[in-house]
Formats: structure tokens, C-alpha cells, sequence
């Protein structure tokens, strides 16, 4: 069993992050992080000075975008969603990547 590691390559974290607003909808960044850590099945672990600044940059590229909410425990949370120019740099890199890991896969798969 690997240990749970924080370490994620350069630009992943901002793909599961859109990743995961695309398919669960508004999210407060303690939902996103539980999230990707419960898909990564313990092999990732996530903390606020991870998953906030990746926020932070994500809404100043414009690709996700915040407002203040309630959270389901009545404390006042910041709510992110995913905007339409989010949505539309998760499908490049979503190819980018899967012609990636086909690329390495078809490179150790070589005897």
C-alpha cells in the first residue's frame, strides 16, 4: 500500500479540480478536495495550501469563478463553479492528456 502523498504534478491539480466541478457542479474547496482525494483512493492527500492557491489561480485564469454561499453545515463558504472557458480548456487538456499517457504507455509496453 503507497502512502497518501500531496505532491501532484505541475497543471494535474487543475484538472481534477475543473474535472470535478464539471461533473458535480458548485463545489466550497474542502468539497473539491475530499472529492479528488476520495477518486484517488488514498493515494493523494490534499491541504489548503494546495487546493486554495490552485483556486485562486484557476479563478484568475478565468476558468472557474466563486461566490459566497451557505455550506451544509450553516457556515458561510466560497462556492466555485466552472465557466464556460473552464469547460472548454478541461476538453483540450483532458485530450492532451489522454494522448499522453497513450504515449508513455506504448513507450514502456516496448521491450
Amino acid at each position: 500500500m503507497t502512502t497518501p502523498n500531496s505532491e501532484v504534478p505541475y497543471g494535474t491539480l487543475d484538472l481534477m479540480v475543473l474535472k470535478t466541478l464539471a461533473g458535480l457542479g458548485p463545489q466550497h474547496g474542502y468539497g473539491i478536495a475530499r472529492r479528488i482525494e476520495q477518486v484517488a483512493q488514498g493515494s493523494l492527500n490534499l491541504n489548503q495550501g494546495t487546493i486554495y492557491p490552485a483556486l485562486l489561480r484557476l479563478e484568475q485564469k478565468a476558468w472557474i469563478k466563486s461566490e459566497w454561499g451557505t455550506s451544509e453545515n450553516n457556515r458561510r463558504a466560497r462556492f466555485y463553479s466552472i465557466t464556460a472557458a473552464g469547460r472548454r480548456h478541461l476538453a483540450a487538456e483532458a485530450d492532451s492528456w489522454a494522448r499522453t499517457v497513450a504515449m508513455v504507455n506504448r513507450l514502456l509496453a516496448t521491450d
